[in-house]
Protein backbone atom coordinates (compact mmCIF):
# COMPACT_ATOMS: atom_id res chain seq x y z
CA UNK A 1 0.00 0.00 0.00
CA UNK A 2 2.67 2.00 1.19
CA UNK A 3 4.62 1.67 -2.56
CA UNK A 4 1.26 2.20 -4.14
CA UNK A 5 0.74 5.60 -2.67
CA UNK A 6 4.29 6.51 -3.36
CA UNK A 7 4.09 5.43 -6.94
CA UNK A 8 0.36 7.58 -7.60
CA UNK A 9 2.30 10.85 -5.95
CA UNK A 10 5.16 10.48 -8.32
CA UNK A 11 3.14 10.07 -11.42
CA UNK A 12 0.84 13.10 -9.69
CA UNK A 13 3.40 15.30 -9.74
CA UNK A 14 4.52 14.12 -13.47
CA UNK A 15 1.30 14.84 -14.59
CA UNK A 16 1.68 18.39 -13.10
CA UNK A 17 4.71 19.23 -14.70
CA UNK A 18 4.23 17.81 -17.75
CA UNK A 19 0.80 20.23 -18.18
CA UNK A 20 2.19 23.23 -16.28
CA UNK A 21 -0.20 25.83 -17.72
CA UNK A 22 -3.49 23.57 -17.24
CA UNK A 23 -2.72 22.25 -13.43
CA UNK A 24 -1.90 26.20 -12.75
CA UNK A 25 -5.38 27.70 -14.34
CA UNK A 26 -6.98 23.73 -12.05
CA UNK A 27 -5.21 25.44 -9.01
CA UNK A 28 -6.30 29.49 -9.55
CA UNK A 29 -9.53 29.13 -7.66
CA UNK A 30 -7.52 26.62 -4.81
CA UNK A 31 -4.92 29.39 -5.04
CA UNK A 32 -7.07 32.58 -4.93
CA UNK A 33 -9.51 31.26 -2.01
CA UNK A 34 -6.59 29.93 0.62
CA UNK A 35 -4.50 33.00 -0.23
CA UNK A 36 -7.64 35.18 0.70
CA UNK A 37 -8.65 33.52 3.83
CA UNK A 38 -4.90 33.95 5.47
CA UNK A 39 -4.76 37.09 4.07
CA UNK A 40 -7.56 38.38 5.78
CA UNK A 41 -7.17 36.11 8.62
CA UNK A 42 -3.27 37.75 8.84
CA UNK A 43 -4.48 41.43 8.48
CA UNK A 44 -7.39 40.64 11.23
CA UNK A 45 -4.65 39.70 13.64
CA UNK A 46 -2.66 42.63 12.97
CA UNK A 47 -5.80 44.68 12.87
CA UNK A 48 -6.79 43.12 16.39
CA UNK A 49 -3.44 43.74 18.02
CA UNK A 50 -3.08 47.43 16.69
CA UNK A 51 -6.60 47.99 18.56
CA UNK A 52 -6.22 46.31 21.89
CA UNK A 53 -2.41 47.52 21.78
CA UNK A 54 -3.79 51.41 21.42
CA UNK A 55 -6.41 50.54 23.90
CA UNK A 56 -4.17 49.16 26.33
CA UNK A 57 -1.25 51.99 25.53
CA UNK A 58 -4.52 54.96 26.69
CA UNK A 59 -4.33 52.43 29.95
CA UNK A 60 -5.24 48.82 30.28
CA UNK A 61 -6.13 49.03 33.98
CA UNK A 62 -8.48 51.95 33.11
CA UNK A 63 -12.10 52.58 34.22
CA UNK A 64 -14.94 55.02 32.55
CA UNK A 65 -17.07 56.68 35.10
CA UNK A 66 -19.96 58.04 33.52
CA UNK A 67 -23.97 58.73 33.50
CA UNK A 68 -26.61 57.11 31.86
CA UNK A 69 -30.24 56.70 31.74
CA UNK A 70 -32.01 54.03 33.94
CA UNK A 71 -32.79 51.45 31.96
CA UNK A 72 -36.50 50.57 31.80
CA UNK A 73 -37.90 46.77 30.64
CA UNK A 74 -37.63 46.67 26.82
CA UNK A 75 -34.17 47.80 27.21
CA UNK A 76 -33.57 45.52 30.14
CA UNK A 77 -29.89 43.56 29.25
CA UNK A 78 -29.14 46.00 25.98
CA UNK A 79 -25.70 46.36 25.88
CA UNK A 80 -25.34 49.03 23.67
CA UNK A 81 -28.01 50.97 25.94
CA UNK A 82 -25.98 50.69 29.14
CA UNK A 83 -23.29 51.86 27.39
CA UNK A 84 -24.23 55.07 26.30
CA UNK A 85 -23.65 58.35 28.43
CA UNK A 86 -25.92 60.89 28.96
CA UNK A 87 -25.18 64.66 30.22
CA UNK A 88 -26.82 65.60 33.60
CA UNK A 89 -27.16 68.75 35.19
CA UNK A 90 -23.67 70.06 36.95
CA UNK A 91 -25.17 70.37 40.48
CA UNK A 92 -25.49 66.47 39.84
CA UNK A 93 -22.48 65.23 38.44
CA UNK A 94 -19.37 63.91 40.57
CA UNK A 95 -18.15 65.71 43.49
CA UNK A 96 -15.00 65.91 45.47
CA UNK A 97 -15.87 64.64 48.32
CA UNK A 98 -17.68 61.61 46.49
CA UNK A 99 -14.54 60.74 44.93
CA UNK A 100 -12.48 61.22 48.33
CA UNK A 101 -15.25 58.94 49.54
CA UNK A 102 -14.21 56.60 47.11
CA UNK A 103 -11.15 56.12 47.58
CA UNK A 104 -11.16 55.60 51.02
CA UNK A 105 -13.86 53.44 51.27
CA UNK A 106 -11.32 51.06 48.27
CA UNK A 107 -7.77 51.99 48.98
CA UNK A 108 -6.55 48.92 47.96
CA UNK A 109 -8.49 48.94 44.63
CA UNK A 110 -8.65 52.44 43.28
CA UNK A 111 -6.26 54.62 42.08
CA UNK A 112 -5.77 58.23 40.61
CA UNK A 113 -8.96 59.62 39.40
CA UNK A 114 -8.43 61.59 36.38
CA UNK A 115 -10.95 64.15 34.97
CA UNK A 116 -10.88 66.39 32.14
CA UNK A 117 -13.12 69.11 30.12
CA UNK A 118 -12.83 70.08 26.66
CA UNK A 119 -12.76 74.41 26.03
CA UNK A 120 -12.58 73.57 22.24
CA UNK A 121 -10.14 73.27 19.09
CA UNK A 122 -7.62 76.09 17.83
CA UNK A 123 -4.56 77.31 17.44
CA UNK A 124 -1.28 78.15 18.38
CA UNK A 125 0.42 81.00 16.62
CA UNK A 126 3.91 82.99 17.00
CA UNK A 127 4.91 85.54 13.45
CA UNK A 128 4.28 82.98 10.70
CA UNK A 129 4.59 79.77 12.96
CA UNK A 130 1.74 77.69 14.04
CA UNK A 131 0.20 74.68 15.44
CA UNK A 132 -2.90 73.14 15.79
CA UNK A 133 -4.65 72.01 18.69
CA UNK A 134 -7.04 70.73 21.61
CA UNK A 135 -7.29 72.52 24.61
CA UNK A 136 -8.24 70.26 26.97
CA UNK A 137 -8.54 71.08 31.00
CA UNK A 138 -7.09 67.92 33.14
CA UNK A 139 -6.00 67.40 36.95
CA UNK A 140 -2.82 66.56 38.04
CA UNK A 141 -3.60 62.97 37.76
CA UNK A 142 -5.11 63.13 33.96
CA UNK A 143 -1.29 62.32 31.72
CA UNK A 144 -0.36 59.44 34.22
CA UNK A 145 -3.74 57.65 34.20
CA UNK A 146 -3.60 57.91 30.32
CA UNK A 147 0.19 57.03 30.01
CA UNK A 148 1.07 60.35 28.57
CA UNK A 149 5.06 60.63 28.78
CA UNK A 150 6.53 63.87 30.17
CA UNK A 151 9.66 64.52 27.63
CA UNK A 152 10.55 67.70 29.44
CA UNK A 153 9.61 69.94 32.18
CA UNK A 154 6.60 68.67 34.61
CA UNK A 155 3.33 67.53 35.01
CA UNK A 156 0.34 69.82 35.98
CA UNK A 157 0.43 69.98 40.07
CA UNK A 158 -2.69 70.41 42.31
CA UNK A 159 -1.54 73.87 42.95
CA UNK A 160 -2.00 74.79 39.01
CA UNK A 161 -5.46 73.47 39.31
CA UNK A 162 -6.65 75.01 43.19
CA UNK A 163 -5.13 78.58 41.67
CA UNK A 164 -6.58 78.25 37.92
CA UNK A 165 -3.02 79.03 36.47
CA UNK A 166 -2.59 79.68 32.96
CA UNK A 167 -0.06 77.28 32.59
CA UNK A 168 0.13 74.34 29.99
CA UNK A 169 1.61 71.23 28.94
CA UNK A 170 2.52 71.03 25.15
CA UNK A 171 3.05 68.23 22.41
CA UNK A 172 6.63 67.77 21.03
CA UNK A 173 4.80 68.38 17.85
CA UNK A 174 3.76 72.15 18.43
CA UNK A 175 7.35 72.26 19.76
CA UNK A 176 8.65 71.23 16.40
CA UNK A 177 6.31 73.89 14.88
CA UNK A 178 6.56 76.88 17.40
CA UNK A 179 10.10 76.00 19.10
CA UNK A 180 11.92 74.41 15.98
CA UNK A 181 12.32 71.20 18.13
CA UNK A 182 13.65 73.06 21.22
CA UNK A 183 12.16 71.12 24.44
CA UNK A 184 13.79 72.77 26.85
CA UNK A 185 13.80 76.02 24.97
CA UNK A 186 10.34 76.18 24.70
CA UNK A 187 9.87 75.82 28.74
CA UNK A 188 8.83 78.94 30.33
CA UNK A 189 7.48 80.16 27.14
CA UNK A 190 4.39 82.05 26.61
CA UNK A 191 2.01 80.84 23.69
CA UNK A 192 -0.67 82.58 22.43
CA UNK A 193 -3.92 80.62 21.47
CA UNK A 194 -6.70 81.49 19.46
CA UNK A 195 -9.64 79.22 20.33
CA UNK A 196 -13.25 80.87 18.60
CA UNK A 197 -11.88 84.04 18.05
CA UNK A 198 -10.66 84.71 21.47
CA UNK A 199 -6.92 84.51 22.37
CA UNK A 200 -5.65 83.23 25.62
CA UNK A 201 -2.21 83.19 27.03
CA UNK A 202 -0.44 80.02 28.71
CA UNK A 203 3.35 79.43 30.11
CA UNK A 204 4.70 76.46 28.58
CA UNK A 205 5.66 74.13 32.00
CA UNK A 206 6.10 70.96 30.44
CA UNK A 207 5.93 69.09 26.78
CA UNK A 208 5.02 65.45 26.38
CA UNK A 209 5.70 63.02 23.82
CA UNK A 210 2.70 63.14 21.04
CA UNK A 211 2.00 59.42 19.73
CA UNK A 212 -0.91 59.19 16.43
CA UNK A 213 -2.92 55.87 16.50
CA UNK A 214 -1.44 54.21 13.90
CA UNK A 215 -4.69 53.53 11.82
CA UNK A 216 -5.76 57.25 12.13
CA UNK A 217 -1.88 57.93 10.53
CA UNK A 218 -2.73 55.47 7.68
CA UNK A 219 -5.84 57.12 7.11
CA UNK A 220 -5.00 61.20 8.20
CA UNK A 221 -4.84 63.15 5.06
CA UNK A 222 -2.90 65.98 7.45
CA UNK A 223 0.55 67.03 6.69
CA UNK A 224 2.92 66.88 9.57
CA UNK A 225 2.70 70.44 10.74
CA UNK A 226 -1.06 70.29 10.31
CA UNK A 227 -1.67 67.56 13.03
CA UNK A 228 -3.82 68.55 15.73
CA UNK A 229 -2.34 67.38 19.00
CA UNK A 230 -3.50 68.55 22.31
CA UNK A 231 -2.88 71.12 24.86
CA UNK A 232 -3.75 70.49 28.23
CA UNK A 233 -3.99 73.00 30.95
CA UNK A 234 -5.56 73.23 34.24
CA UNK A 235 -9.62 71.89 34.33
CA UNK A 236 -10.37 75.07 36.79
CA UNK A 237 -8.84 77.48 34.36
CA UNK A 238 -11.05 75.89 31.47
CA UNK A 239 -14.37 76.02 34.11
CA UNK A 240 -13.35 79.83 34.84
CA UNK A 241 -13.76 80.54 31.36
CA UNK A 242 -16.71 78.06 30.60
CA UNK A 243 -18.88 78.98 33.20
CA UNK A 244 -18.47 75.12 34.63
CA UNK A 245 -19.48 74.68 38.10
CA UNK A 246 -15.94 73.81 40.09
CA UNK A 247 -16.02 70.48 41.86
CA UNK A 248 -18.59 68.45 40.00
CA UNK A 249 -17.77 66.20 37.26
CA UNK A 250 -19.87 64.33 34.28
CA UNK A 251 -17.22 61.79 33.57
CA UNK A 252 -14.19 60.14 35.30
CA UNK A 253 -11.28 57.87 34.40
CA UNK A 254 -10.37 55.82 37.23
CA UNK A 255 -6.74 53.79 37.29
CA UNK A 256 -7.33 50.63 39.05
CA UNK A 257 -5.09 49.16 41.27
CA UNK A 258 -6.02 45.45 41.07
CA UNK A 259 -5.50 43.16 38.14
CA UNK A 260 -8.99 42.56 37.72
CA UNK A 261 -9.92 45.82 36.97
CA UNK A 262 -13.83 44.60 36.00
CA UNK A 263 -14.29 43.51 39.43
CA UNK A 264 -13.30 46.89 41.04
CA UNK A 265 -15.09 48.85 37.64
CA UNK A 266 -18.73 46.70 39.60
CA UNK A 267 -17.42 48.40 43.05
CA UNK A 268 -17.18 51.25 41.90
CA UNK A 269 -20.42 51.14 40.27
CA UNK A 270 -21.96 49.72 43.43
CA UNK A 271 -20.49 52.68 45.43
CA UNK A 272 -21.32 55.69 43.53
CA UNK A 273 -25.01 54.54 42.61
CA UNK A 274 -25.88 55.11 46.41
CA UNK A 275 -25.76 58.74 45.94
CA UNK A 276 -28.35 58.60 43.16
CA UNK A 277 -30.51 55.94 44.35
CA UNK A 278 -32.77 58.56 44.85
CA UNK A 279 -32.99 59.75 40.76
CA UNK A 280 -35.72 58.60 38.97
CA UNK A 281 -34.11 59.11 35.35
CA UNK A 282 -30.41 58.62 35.77
CA UNK A 283 -27.59 56.10 37.20
CA UNK A 284 -23.69 55.59 36.93
CA UNK A 285 -22.59 53.57 34.13
CA UNK A 286 -19.27 51.84 34.58
CA UNK A 287 -16.86 50.40 31.75
CA UNK A 288 -13.15 48.90 32.03
CA UNK A 289 -10.69 48.82 29.45
CA UNK A 290 -10.39 45.70 29.88
CA UNK A 291 -13.64 44.85 29.22
CA UNK A 292 -14.21 46.98 25.85
CA UNK A 293 -10.39 45.67 24.83
CA UNK A 294 -12.12 41.99 25.06
CA UNK A 295 -15.42 43.09 23.30
CA UNK A 296 -13.09 44.80 20.08
CA UNK A 297 -10.63 41.72 20.00
CA UNK A 298 -13.87 39.56 19.76
CA UNK A 299 -15.63 41.37 17.24
CA UNK A 300 -12.45 41.55 15.32
CA UNK A 301 -12.28 37.42 15.97
CA UNK A 302 -15.86 37.50 14.59
CA UNK A 303 -15.83 40.18 11.60
CA UNK A 304 -12.22 38.01 10.41
CA UNK A 305 -14.41 34.79 10.44
CA UNK A 306 -17.35 36.54 8.60
CA UNK A 307 -15.10 37.75 5.77
CA UNK A 308 -13.20 34.75 5.36
CA UNK A 309 -15.79 32.68 5.06
CA UNK A 310 -17.19 34.92 2.21
CA UNK A 311 -13.75 34.53 0.40
CA UNK A 312 -14.03 30.55 1.17
CA UNK A 313 -16.76 30.55 -1.45
CA UNK A 314 -13.73 30.74 -3.71
CA UNK A 315 -12.73 27.71 -2.68
CA UNK A 316 -15.45 25.86 -3.50
CA UNK A 317 -15.64 27.12 -7.09
CA UNK A 318 -11.87 26.17 -7.11
CA UNK A 319 -12.98 22.73 -5.75
CA UNK A 320 -15.23 22.46 -9.01
CA UNK A 321 -12.98 23.43 -11.11
CA UNK A 322 -10.65 20.25 -9.85
CA UNK A 323 -13.53 18.15 -10.19
CA UNK A 324 -14.16 19.35 -13.64
CA UNK A 325 -10.69 18.66 -15.04
CA UNK A 326 -10.29 15.13 -13.18
CA UNK A 327 -13.31 14.28 -15.21
CA UNK A 328 -11.42 15.26 -18.48
CA UNK A 329 -8.17 13.39 -16.94
CA UNK A 330 -10.09 10.23 -16.64
CA UNK A 331 -12.08 10.62 -20.22
CA UNK A 332 -8.39 11.23 -21.90
CA UNK A 333 -7.05 8.54 -19.98
CA UNK A 334 -9.34 5.62 -20.78
CA UNK A 335 -7.54 3.49 -22.28
CA UNK A 336 -4.99 3.68 -19.67
CA UNK A 337 -7.04 2.53 -16.96
CA UNK A 338 -8.48 -0.43 -19.04
CA UNK A 339 -4.87 -1.34 -19.64
CA UNK A 340 -3.76 -1.33 -15.75
CA UNK A 341 -6.88 -3.14 -14.81
CA UNK A 342 -6.03 -5.98 -17.58
CA UNK A 343 -2.80 -5.55 -15.62
CA UNK A 344 -4.17 -6.48 -12.73
CA UNK A 345 -5.43 -3.35 -11.20
CA UNK A 346 -8.22 -3.44 -8.60
CA UNK A 347 -10.82 -0.69 -8.23
CA UNK A 348 -9.26 0.45 -5.46
CA UNK A 349 -5.64 0.97 -7.23
CA UNK A 350 -7.35 3.17 -9.68
CA UNK A 351 -9.68 5.10 -6.80
CA UNK A 352 -6.72 5.80 -5.02
CA UNK A 353 -4.30 7.01 -8.05
CA UNK A 354 -7.06 9.65 -9.04
CA UNK A 355 -7.76 10.94 -5.47
CA UNK A 356 -3.99 11.15 -5.01
CA UNK A 357 -3.87 13.08 -7.96
CA UNK A 358 -6.67 15.56 -6.50
CA UNK A 359 -5.27 16.12 -3.39
CA UNK A 360 -1.89 16.82 -4.96
CA UNK A 361 -3.37 19.46 -6.88
CA UNK A 362 -4.98 20.83 -4.21
CA UNK A 363 -2.33 20.74 -1.55
CA UNK A 364 0.37 22.39 -4.43
CA UNK A 365 -2.54 25.25 -4.88
CA UNK A 366 -3.04 25.19 -0.74
CA UNK A 367 0.84 25.74 -0.43
CA UNK A 368 1.59 28.56 -3.25
CA UNK A 369 -2.19 30.55 -1.64
CA UNK A 370 -0.62 30.30 1.64
CA UNK A 371 2.69 31.75 0.60
CA UNK A 372 0.61 34.25 -1.34
CA UNK A 373 -1.74 35.30 1.61
CA UNK A 374 1.65 35.42 3.71
CA UNK A 375 2.79 38.05 1.81
CA UNK A 376 -0.47 39.90 1.18
CA UNK A 377 -1.43 39.65 4.81
CA UNK A 378 2.31 40.92 5.82
CA UNK A 379 1.89 43.96 3.79
CA UNK A 380 -1.82 45.17 4.82
CA UNK A 381 -0.79 44.62 8.17
CA UNK A 382 2.30 46.11 7.94
CA UNK A 383 0.51 49.21 6.97
CA UNK A 384 -1.71 48.88 10.09
CA UNK A 385 1.43 49.63 11.97
CA UNK A 386 1.44 46.04 13.11
CA UNK A 387 3.16 43.49 10.97
CA UNK A 388 2.48 40.18 11.37
CA UNK A 389 2.33 36.99 9.66
CA UNK A 390 -0.10 34.05 9.88
CA UNK A 391 -0.61 31.89 12.84
CA UNK A 392 0.20 28.02 12.81
CA UNK A 393 -3.44 27.43 12.99
CA UNK A 394 -4.42 28.96 9.83
CA UNK A 395 -1.43 27.47 8.26
CA UNK A 396 -2.69 24.15 9.39
CA UNK A 397 -6.29 25.02 8.85
CA UNK A 398 -5.98 25.78 5.00
CA UNK A 399 -3.51 22.50 4.87
CA UNK A 400 -6.55 20.14 6.07
CA UNK A 401 -9.06 22.37 3.58
CA UNK A 402 -6.82 22.03 0.76
CA UNK A 403 -6.88 18.34 1.64
CA UNK A 404 -10.26 17.95 2.24
CA UNK A 405 -11.45 19.57 -0.88
CA UNK A 406 -8.91 17.47 -3.16
CA UNK A 407 -10.59 14.35 -1.70
CA UNK A 408 -14.40 15.74 -1.39
CA UNK A 409 -13.95 16.83 -5.31
CA UNK A 410 -12.23 14.01 -6.37
CA UNK A 411 -13.61 10.93 -5.02
CA UNK A 412 -16.62 11.03 -7.83
CA UNK A 413 -14.09 11.57 -10.51
CA UNK A 414 -11.99 8.68 -9.06
CA UNK A 415 -15.04 6.66 -8.63
CA UNK A 416 -15.86 6.71 -11.83
CA UNK A 417 -12.65 5.53 -13.09
CA UNK A 418 -12.19 2.72 -10.84
CA UNK A 419 -16.01 1.74 -12.30
CA UNK A 420 -14.92 1.57 -15.91
CA UNK A 421 -15.53 -1.79 -17.64
CA UNK A 422 -11.93 -3.09 -18.41
CA UNK A 423 -12.97 -3.85 -21.97
CA UNK A 424 -14.80 -1.38 -22.88
CA UNK A 425 -12.06 0.58 -21.38
CA UNK A 426 -9.97 -0.98 -23.77
CA UNK A 427 -11.55 -0.19 -26.90
CA UNK A 428 -12.21 3.17 -26.10
CA UNK A 429 -10.51 5.60 -28.80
Amino acid sequence: MGLDLRENVRMALEGLRANKMRALLTMLGIIIGIGSVIGILTVGEGLSANITGEMAALGAQNISVYFQERPDEEDAGNLLSSMTSVWMEEEDGFSDEMLEALQAQYPEQVGPIAVDEGLGSGQVTKGRDYANVYVYGVNENYLPVYNIEIIAGRNLRAQDNEGARNVAVVSDKLVNNIFGGDVQGALGQEVLTNINGETYAYTVVGVYEYTQNAMMSAISTASERDISTELYIPLNTVKRLTGSMIGRYQYLTISSLSTDSQAVASLIQDFLNRYYVNNPDYQVGVMAMETMTDMVSSMMDTLSIAISVIAGISLLVGGIGVMNIMLVSVTERTREIGTRKALGATNGNIRLQFVVESVIICLVGGLIGILMGACLGYFGSYLLGTPSGPTLGSILLAFGFSMAIGVFFGYYPANKAANLDPIEALRYE
